[in-house]
């Protein structure tokens, strides 16, 4: 009769733990099921994802260069030179040509990036080599406040700034002329600084020290090899 109690009492104190096993075995592949149809769903979708990404670029190049029809992607090499590319490698520096319809170089296309309030801001922005003026701004990525932060690509007055900035070189083209600089709204005097947004400080501020940053490195390298670019129009790479 004892032995029949124990046994009893053993079988009722194995339910609860046979209960979790089979609790955590369902978690457990409840979890793989999940991590499996994100991977696949990831999978599946970043040939699309980078497609529209790729098309969204190609449509901002021509913003930010006006008056071209074709581009040219060249890669930045380590003696400060270029040569042509099809598509673009991770690690590696790109800037993209824009030639009219006589094959005339008419501008650049950069991208930088620089730390906002929030997260990275990424940007394009196109240099005119004639007039050596920053002549458009696009803002690719942002996760700045809505209503404030995104002001850098939704106030027509802060995108002003972008139709002629004064991005000048030093007579030897080594350097720029004046630093870009971002001032308090209303108080720009001179063509290189940006009139900044009220309530958006930090993040126009980093524009400006996007653009200092990148112009400083890019332009007089894109100026040097001036020529070099004009000739390299659809050139196998």
């Amino acid at each position: 009769m004892t032995e029949t109690i124990n046994k009893t009492k053993q079988q009722e104190e194995a339910v609860p733990v046979d209960n979790s096993n089979k609790m955590l075995v369902t978690m457990v592949s409840i979890g793989i099921a999940c991590a499996l149809l994100i991977v696949l769903t990831f999978e599946g979708t970043a040939p699309r994802i980078a497609k529209l990404k790729a098309e969204a670029l190609q449509g901002a190049i021509f913003k930010v260069i006006p008056n071209i029809s074709q581009v040219q992607l060249f890669e930045v090499l380590a003696d400060g030179g270029f040569r042509a590319a099809t598509e673009q490698e991770k690690g590696k520096d790109y800037i993209f040509a824009g030639y009219n319809a006589d094959n005339e170089l008419k501008g650049v296309a950069i991208m930088a990036h620089g730390q906002g309030y929030a997260d990275l801001i990424h940007i394009l922005y196109g240099y005119d080599l004639d007039k050596q003026q920053i002549v458009g701004l696009y803002v690719l990525e942002s996760k700045e406040t809505p209503g404030l932060g995104d002001k850098i690509e939704k106030d027509p007055a802060f995108v002003a700034n972008f139709e002629a900035l004064d991005a000048q070189l030093n007579e030897a083209k080594t350097a720029l002329q004046h630093p870009i600089t971002t001032v308090k709204h209303g108080e720009k005097q001179n063509p290189y600084e940006i009139d900044g947004i009220t309530g958006a400080t930090i993040s126009s501020r980093t524009i400006g020290e996007i653009l200092q940053k990148s112009s400083s490195h890019y332009l007089p390298m894109i100026q040097q090899h001036r020529e070099q670019l004009s000739k390299m129009l659809n050139q196998n790479p």
